[in-house]
């Protein structure tokens, strides 16, 4: 078996060549090798979610996905959704406008799957966020503010893709 094996893989629109060991996972890949600390690690058996990012756009567990799976993908992190300015992502400004956040430890992995969602469902009702984030834990809210906020997203991102087209 060897040491370590070639990954080139594109984290947040910028390409890495990088030589990982065969067991390394995706999240300690881009907490350690990339120093993209965003992505949290909660349980690490891919139940709670904190560690969800988008690989060639499906939102996913970094905590069970060995980086050397993804040679050639493509992944985002909630890095990816700020612009380079600073501007908030409408996802992250609905986060903040509807409460949504609270100690902030599962955000990430919500921003995620939500970002993921709203590019599947641009206007998603209540079930359809409820499906798409079941999977993510939050300790801290009962979850209508996350709901409410994706909701909100949706709606943001319509109002500001109208903006762009008139």
């Amino acid at each position: 078996m060897p040491d370590k094996v070639r990954v080139r893989i594109t984290v947040n629109g910028t390409r890495h060549d990088l030589l990982v060991e065969p067991r390394t996972l995706l999240a300690d890949l881009l907490r350690n090798d990339l120093a993209l600390a965003g992505t949290h690690l909660g349980c690490e058996q891919g139940v709670c979610g904190a560690c969800t990012v988008i690989v060639d756009d499906t939102a996913t567990r970094s905590c069970l996905v060995f980086a050397a799976q993804l040679d050639g993908s493509s992944v985002r992190t909630v890095e990816s959704l700020a612009a380079a300015d600073g501007t908030l992502h409408p996802i992250q400004r609905a986060f903040t406008q509807e409460h949504g956040l609270q100690c902030g430890f599962c955000t990430p992995g919500m921003l995620m799957g939500a970002c993921e969602l709203l590019e599947r469902v641009p206007e998603p009702d209540r079930e359809d966020v409820e499906e798409a984030l079941g999977g993510n834990l939050c300790r801290c809210t009962g979850y209508q503010n996350i709901v409410r906020s994706v909701r909100t997203a949706g709606r943001i991102m319509a109002d500001e893709q109208s903006e762009v087209r008139a």
